[in-house]
């Protein structure tokens, strides 16, 4: 595997830091800036609004650029917004710096996962795959619960200084370890789109993506509606210390990672059993942290649990995608952290919405199972099954 491809996951982490470290943070700054729990969850759902509406309009801002110039662009707006939030006392300016810092991190991914996969050889791109993605789930066992730790400690806003100071030795890294070319190869040439937009729009639009996005969607959804108002359910509900909030947060990321490393491991070679054993156990797994939500040993064993069968089902899901999406090279990408990030932005909405209709604190776990279940049912309706899997189905 190129170094250069754990330079991006190096990146990822930094950014998957910031995109998920509010799970452990929206008491403090709903107290800080007098907003309610669930207006806190929104900047959850503002940073990924950001993504999907930053990942196709990066990628085609970017496609004319070197991969390298356009990382390190994007890195940099990133760090800059985390700096501004910090400062700001201000709930509207700090939505609006995590709806810019998403638009930065769409067009980081975009390019990310497109230079990664074009590194390697076939037989590697689900590796690659989840070496990136891993960078996130590393996010979810160290960074996100550091940020809880400095929550506590010194306030949230120490959380968003230090993924802007996390952000500066992955820009040194992608500076001196990516290769400037279009293939990842060393060559310096600017990046050149091999099929006009409109053609690789027509891939991604065809019957054959459409239903795998929208089941990805509704995957991240589910995952994010619970993981956004985790630590209201552990406090509240659980009974737990907000001392314990650092380390569940971290036994999610564990799981996590090991479900990243299992799918990077087996997406290549069966995707199709892993997404359909993973949707099953995700609707089920989350149904049953709704049930046991009081009891703190069967949330402990369930937590991890989740992480795996959420982030396993996600890099499978990821690769069918960019497997099927080989036709738009420039668009890949960003089609799926379109589809990733629909998901992060509807999940903590409902769950918000849920949580204001006065349904209590497991209830965004519940609307979590809701969602499985309808990307269930949307699943095995025939052309899905067909698009998931990449076989044909006859009857």
């Amino acid at each position: 595997m190129p170094f250069a491809v754990y330079v991006l996951g190096l990146a990822v982490f930094a950014q998957g830091t910031s995109e998920f470290m509010l799970s452990g943070l929206v008491s403090s700054i709903a107290a800080d800036l007098g907003v309610s729990l669930a207006a806190a969850g929104l900047l959850t759902s503002a940073f990924a609004v950001g993504m999907v509406l930053g990942a196709p309009l990066m990628a085609l801002a970017g496609r004319t650029w070197p991969r390298r110039r356009a990382l390190l662009f994007f890195l940099a707006v990133f760090v800059a917004v985390h700096i501004a939030g910090a400062l700001t006392p201000s709930y509207g300016v700090l939505l609006a710096t995590r709806f810019v810092g998403a638009l930065a991190n769409a067009g980081f991914w975009a390019v990310a996962l497109t230079a990664a996969v074009s590194m390697v050889p076939d037989r590697l791109k689900g590796r690659a795959t989840a070496v990136v993605v891993g960078g996130v789930t590393i996010a979810c066992v160290v960074g996100v619960p550091a940020g809880a730790v400095l929550g506590e400690r010194w306030g949230w806003r120490a959380a968003f200084w230090a993924v802007a100071l996390v952000s500066l030795p992955a820009f040194v890294a992608i500076l001196r370890s990516l290769p400037g070319g279009v293939r990842g190869d060393g060559e310096a040439a600017p990046v050149r789109n091999e099929l006009r937009v409109r053609d690789e729009l027509r891939v991604l639009t065809g019957p054959r993506l459409r239903p795998t996005l929208l089941t990805m969607a509704l995957v991240q959804g589910a995952t994010f509606c619970a993981f956004s108002y985790l630590e209201p359910l552990l406090t509240r509900t659980t009974g737990l210390g907000a001392a314990w909030v650092p380390a569940v947060l971290a036994l999610f990321g564990a799981g996590a990672f090991l479900g990243v490393t299992v799918a990077g491991r087996y997406a290549d070679r069966r995707a199709t059993a892993l997404v359909a054993y993973g949707m099953v156990a995700l609707a089920l797994g989350w149904s049953a942290l709704a049930l046991t939500a009081g009891h703190p040993v069967a949330v402990l064993v369930l937590i991890p649990l989740m992480g795996l069968l959420a982030f396993g089902t996600g890099t499978a899901l990821i690769t069918r995608l960019l497997g099927q999406a080989a036709g738009a090279p420039t668009l890949a990408g960003a089609s799926t952290t379109c589809a990733f990030n629909l998901g992060a932005a509807v999940g903590p909405w409902a769950g918000g919405l849920a949580l204001d209709a006065g349904l209590g604190h497991r209830a965004p776990v519940w609307v979590s199972a809701a969602l499985m279940g309808l990307a269930l049912v949307v699943a095995g309706a025939r052309r899905v099954v067909v698009a998931v899997s990449g076989v044909r189905v006859t009857g």
